[in-house]
């Protein structure tokens, strides 16, 4: 499987257990539910922004 297909396969996947943790929040009220369905929103977010290049860049960063 090429990096493109897994790519967009962990979307999909992401999209499911978000839409799962909402579904088990809205009918439970469970406080737990809704603050690991505000973490998983988060979570893609911060991945899109960091390629290999950017990641790379990053830890240079820290280590200076």
């Amino acid at each position: 499987m090429d990096a493109y297909k897994l790519f967009h396969w962990l979307r999909k996947v992401v999209f499911l257990v978000i839409d799962l943790t909402w579904k088990i929040f809205s009918q439970t009220g469970n406080i737990e539910a809704y603050l690991l369905l505000k973490e998983l929103e988060d979570e893609p977010q911060a991945s899109e922004h960091h390629s290999p290049a950017n990641s790379e860049a990053a830890t240079q960063d820290t280590n200076l």
